[in-house]
Order: C-alpha cells, then sequence, then structure tokens
C-alpha cells in the first residue's frame, strides 16, 4: 500500500519490545514516548548520561547495541549511515544476533541507495528492514508524534505490527521496497535546509534594513512568505538562543547527501547547493556544533550587524 498512513494495529503493542539505539534529543524522545504508551523499551546509547536520563523516564538502558538484540523491533536513532552499518554489521552487530522475524526500523538520513542494501544482507539472515527516516525533532518525539516515512515489504509492516505506532504521530507506508523512504526524507530535508537558509537571509536583510527583529516575525508569520521552519527557527534568533535542537553540522551532512545523490541523477540542485554554502561558512566560523538558525551569524558578521540577545558580529 503506498500514499496513506497505516492503519492502528488490533494487536497490542505492549505484548511485544522495543529496542531504541541512540538516546539522543529523538531517539530519547521516541523511546520515552513508546514507554507512556505501555511498551517494554531497551534503550541504547554508549553514552553515560544518556542512559541515566532513558533510566529517569522508567527505562531499562544498556551501553551495547548487542543487548537489544532481543526486542521484536529496533529502531536505529543514529547520526548517519557509517554508524547504522557499524550497529547492524560491526564487530557487535544486530545482524547475526536478533531472532529470525525481527525488524530493524533505519532512521538515519543517508543515501536512499543505502537501504537496499542493508535489507538484502538482514534478509539472508530471515530479518526485516523498514526504511524509516523520521521528521519533527526533538519536540515530536517527546510528544510520540514523529512523522515516519516508511518502506519495505509488506512482511517487514506486518511483523512490526504496531509497535510503529507506538513513537509516531504518523507512519506512512511509501512503498514495497527500501529506499523509498529515504528518498523522500530526503527531499524533506533539501526543503527544510533551503527554507532555514532563507529565513536566516531574510531576517538579517530586515535587520540590515532597520526593520523591528519581533515585529517582522510576527508580520511574516502571518503573511505569505511565512513557512514553517521560519515560524519555527526565528524565535531561537529573537531570544539569542542557539542551543542545538538541529544543528549546523546536520545541515552540512544532510544537504551533502542531497547533493550528492543528485549529482548521481545528474539532476541540477542550485538552490540547495547555495543553503549547503551557508551552512558550511557558518561551521567554518565555529557554529557547527550551534543550532541551525545560527545561520543568521554568518550574515550577521558579513553585515556587521548585533543580533537579538547581544550576540555581535562575530
Amino acid at each position: 500500500m503506498t500514499g496513506g498512513a497505516t492503519a492502528k494495529e488490533q494487536e497490542p503493542a505492549q505484548a511485544r519490545t522495543l529496542g531504541v539505539v541512540g538516546l539522543g534529543s529523538m531517539g530519547l524522545g521516541a523511546a520515552v514516548s513508546a514507554l507512556r504508551r505501555g511498551v517494554p523499551v531497551v534503550g541504547c546509547d554508549p553514552r553515560t548520561e544518556a542512559r541515566a536520563a532513558f533510566e529517569a523516564a522508567g527505562g531499562r538502558a544498556v551501553a551495547r547495541a548487542a543487548d537489544v538484540a532481543d526486542c521484536d523491533v529496533v529502531l536505529l536513532l543514529v547520526v548517519n549511515a557509517t554508524q547504522t552499518e557499524d550497529v547492524l554489521f560491526g564487530p557487535d552487530g544486530l545482524a547475526t544476533r536478533l531472532r529470525r522475524g525481527a525488524v530493524v526500523v533505519a532512521s538515519a538520513t543517508v543515501d536512499p541507495v543505502l537501504p537496499p542494501q542493508w535489507e538484502a544482507r538482514l534478509a539472508g539472515r530471515g530479518v526485516h528492514l523498514i526504511d524509516g527516516p523520521v521528521s519533527g525533532g526533538a519536540t515530536k518525539a517527546a510528544e510520540g508524534q514523529m512523522t515516519v516515512m516508511a518502506s519495505g515489504l509488506p512482511e517487514a509492516f506486518e511483523a512490526a505490527g504496531g509497535l510503529l505506532d507506538s513513537f509516531a504521530g504518523k507512519v506512512w507506508r511509501l512503498g514495497d521496497r527500501a529506499g523509498i523512504g529515504s528518498t523522500v526524507k530526503m527531499v524533506n530535508q533539501h526543503l527544510a535546509g533551503v527554507h532555514i537558509a532563507a529565513a536566516c537571509e531574510a531576517m538579517s536583510l530586515g535587520l540590515r534594513a532597520g526593520a523591528d527583529a519581533r515585529q517582522l516575525y510576527e508580520v511574516i508569520c502571518a503573511s505569505a512568505g511565512m513557512s514553517w521552519m521560519f515560524q519555527n527557527r526565528v524565535p531561537h534568533i529573537l531570544e539569542g538562543d542557539y542551543t542545538p535542537r538541529s544543528a549546523v553540522n546536520i545541515f552540512v551532512k544532510d544537504l551533502g547527501i542531497v547533493l550528492d545523490a543528485a549529482r548521481k541523477l545528474s539532476f541540477p540542485l542550485p538552490l540547495a547547493a547555495s543553503a549547503h554554502q551557508l551552512y558550511l561558512a557558518t561551521a567554518a566560523m565555529g557554529h557547527g556544533a550551534e543550532d541551525d538558525s545560527a545561520v543568521v551569524k554568518y550574515y550577521a558578521a558579513l553585515a556587521g550587524l548585533t543580533l537579538p540577545g547581544g550576540e555581535g558580529d562575530a
């Protein structure tokens, strides 16, 4: 089935176990959301503080991915393709430890050519793969309202059952093979990256021209130029708070994936390329680990602007 959200499964998800590898901002939120819905969850992260946060929420935490191998569904919310492959096929990888019929949900943003390869390798061991990148950020993850852009064999979805719904607000069934989910996520990241960069550029233009920053934000949010990213990210600028909800370096990576995939397709992406350069420039200035709205600091340095919160032009 394609083009729609999954129906809620009739079987009780509580009877089955979810493993979450990667207890970062989204992984922790997904794991805690599933706990709240009555699902037994094992969370995995090498960082002591991440495990402590999950245990404080009532979950069981482990340091090694191999220790979630007895779970029915394992959600991988790691950073990139390299970490995904290490968790699955590295020396302590899950591929040789998961029981037959278990399901891996691979959720990192990756090149769409990779999930079909992982699907084939896991299938040889009787393990299912769902190509399931997510969107919504830390806030939606904590609310259990992430969007999952999922594709995979029908039997993989059947085996996963209601556990997919335990950490998501909507699970989109996008096709019967791995790779389609990552393709859709790639398009989402193209748009998100361009929209954030455009929001930072537009706010900088307004500041340079003498507009009041907060009034500018309020007017645009009530006008045709508004985007979800403008509405969501500009308050970080207004508050001078660049605590990373999603970091500049994430879009250095994700727009790099977008551009690499487009290059293989001989498809031009001038807007994405320009936005990628803005994230790279911001990272080169030393702001790569800050919130992605810190792209505004590139423009502040360029134009000598003082940003809300008292940040200068450095």
